[in-house]
């Protein structure tokens, strides 16, 4: 399974990012960011642009990627994802975001529970805080900060495509392993290992 952060800034393999050269900007002065709403909205009408999903370049080893422009200042994705891929477990830290399947189907597990932001390396998850999503061609969903999951690719023969959105532009990236209920903390990615 490919594990990589879903960044980069033009369409390359997830295994070979390189520096963006899209500019982020922030919302002006006394103008709000975006809300999850804003950054689902605009997901579902990018994933609904043939155009755009049809020009991602698909790679049969590695997911592949092409930077958007967000709405508000915020960090937008067009992901393409080859079978059997995903991301591992992971979030977003301080950023809220959405994301919307555009071709194929993806499946997201996720956690129903806060974590400790810092402090910690093991915890042990209670039997009642997974969640399960398949989000097929047209469906998404938004998330609010700190939201722990993977997002997965399952099929055997289809590649499936995603826009995702994120706000603020993501400062890192905390990376788990999971054994059963045992969550750990792996490593964290800042935007520099990716870009």
């Amino acid at each position: 399974m490919s594990v990589s952060p879903p960044v980069a800034p033009s369409s390359r393999s997830a295994s070979t990012p390189s520096a963006t050269s899209a500019s982020v900007v922030f919302p002006a002065p006394g103008t709000s960011a975006p809300t999850q709403s804003e950054l689902l909205d605009f997901a579902r009408r990018a994933a609904a642009d043939a155009e755009l999903v049809a020009s991602l370049p698909l790679d049969p080893e590695g997911r592949t990627w092409v930077r958007l422009e967000g709405p508000g200042g915020s960090e937008a994705w067009l992901i393409g994802w080859p079978p059997g891929t995903g991301t591992g477990w992971h979030d977003h830290a301080d950023s809220v975001g959405a994301f919307v399947t555009a071709a194929g189907e993806l499946k997201e597990y996720s956690l129903a529970a806060r974590l400790p932001t810092d402090g910690w390396k093991t915890l042990e998850l209670t039997d009642d805080v997974d969640r399960e999503r398949r989000l097929p061609s047209g469906k998404g969903r938004s998330f609010g900060r700190h939201h722990v999951h993977e997002v997965l690719n399952e099929s055997a023969e289809e590649h499936a495509i995603s826009v995702h959105a994120y706000y603020p532009p993501l400062p890192h990236i905390r990376r788990y392993s999971r054994t059963g209920q045992v969550l750990r903390l792996g490593h964290v990615e800042r935007p520099e290992d990716w870009q």
